[in-house]
């Protein structure tokens, strides 16, 4: 599905070509305080369909659990999270934020997975359609 998203405040857009079957739910810990809320829901575009329309995110590098290195994107205006991707050449592979998305295309991502689900707060309901996994998928 080919998407335009932005952060709320407008300075930053872009599109990308997602894969609607490939949403994620993520409920490990980082997620949690890096988004302020209970969870993170993300879709990864296809391999160098991610385009910069206007303006430029800031970057926080964050080493993972397993190691690895990951970019996280972010307006540095209103600090709406746009991304996440392994540094390197492209083409990359950039985990959308869902949050980036307009309503109307937030509405037909359906989680196909948990990860990290046994840092799940237990006051969320289950998603009984979205198989968990507790930990790192890669």
């Amino acid at each position: 599905m080919q998407v335009t998203g932005s952060c709320h405040c407008g300075a930053i857009r872009f599109d990308a070509d997602i894969h609607t079957q490939k949403v994620s739910v993520c409920h490990c810990t980082d997620c949690q305080r890096l988004t302020g809320t209970a969870f993170r829901l993300s879709v990864p575009a296809a391999a160098g369909s991610f385009h910069l329309l206007d303006g430029t995110p800031r970057v926080y590098l964050k080493k993972a659990d397993s190691g690895r290195i990951r970019e996280h994107g972010f307006c540095e205006i209103c600090g709406t999270p746009l991304y996440a991707t392994s540094p390197g050449p492209e083409p990359r592979v950039y985990n959308i934020r869902a949050g980036a998305l307009p309503q109307a295309q937030r509405e037909l991502l359906r989680p196909s997975r948990q990860i990290w689900y046994r840092s799940r707060l237990r006051w969320l309901p289950p998603i009984t359609d979205a198989p968990a996994i507790d930990g790192d998928p890669s």
